[in-house]
């Protein structure tokens, strides 16, 4: 059941990440300029009142820890982050592999 929602995941955040990435290119087309989407502006426009409290709390909590490690994720592309997610979602939801020597007939 774990290794099923993993791949659902992956998939999903894969198919995020290309739609993130097509969704970029077209605006940086449009503009003229590159443009990428952060993970900010995917929190704010999902969450839209929670993602700034949430930013309020985790300052509040640890303000070194934010700044060290909250700030530059939130500031880093969206699209590069889904694929990878979804790639390592997909790999932890593969099936067991078979050891060398096993038969595979009953």
């Amino acid at each position: 059941m774990i290794r099923f929602l993993c791949r659902c995941l992956g998939l999903l955040l894969l198919a995020a990440g290309f739609v993130g990435i097509v969704y970029d290119g077209a605006r940086s087309i449009a503009n003229n300029a590159v443009l990428v989407t952060s993970v900010s502006d995917v929190a704010v426009a999902l969450m839209k009142d929670r993602a700034a409290s949430l930013q309020a709390m985790a300052e509040g909590g640890q303000p070194t820890l934010w700044k060290l490690l909250g700030l530059p994720f939130t500031l880093s592309p969206a699209a590069p982050i889904a694929l990878v997610l979804g790639l390592v979602l997909l790999w932890i939801g593969q099936p067991p592999r078979t050891g060398i020597g096993t038969s595979f007939r009953p």
